[in-house]
């Protein structure tokens, strides 16, 4: 699965997870260089916070674009630091 913005692969992997119709990709598989960390945070009830990346391709910026659970629950254990994406990002095979 490939993770693209603004005509750029930020991500790739054979190692995806699926919840709730989400691509989580594990945290090598991002491209770190288009990737800053973000001040936000929101609370899943089941998975924990997620903590969000800002996503920046060829001098374009997508606010929070990126999330992932650097701590998680019991129940969400596999996809702990797992990066998924929203905003206009797209993932294809």
């Amino acid at each position: 699965m490939k993770a693209i913005w603004n005509n750029e692969i930020i991500a790739e992997s054979n190692d995806i997870k699926v919840i709730e119709n989400n691509h989580y990709f594990p945290p090598e598989a991002i491209k770190k260089e288009f990737f800053k960390s973000s001040e936000t945070h929101t609370n899943c009830p089941w998975k924990g916070v997620a903590s969000y990346y800002t996503v920046t391709v060829n001098g374009k910026e997508n606010m929070d674009a990126a999330w992932y659970y650097p701590e998680t629950s019991d129940l969400a254990k596999q996809i702990k630091g797992y990066v998924a994406f929203w905003k206009g990002i797209e993932v294809v095979e």
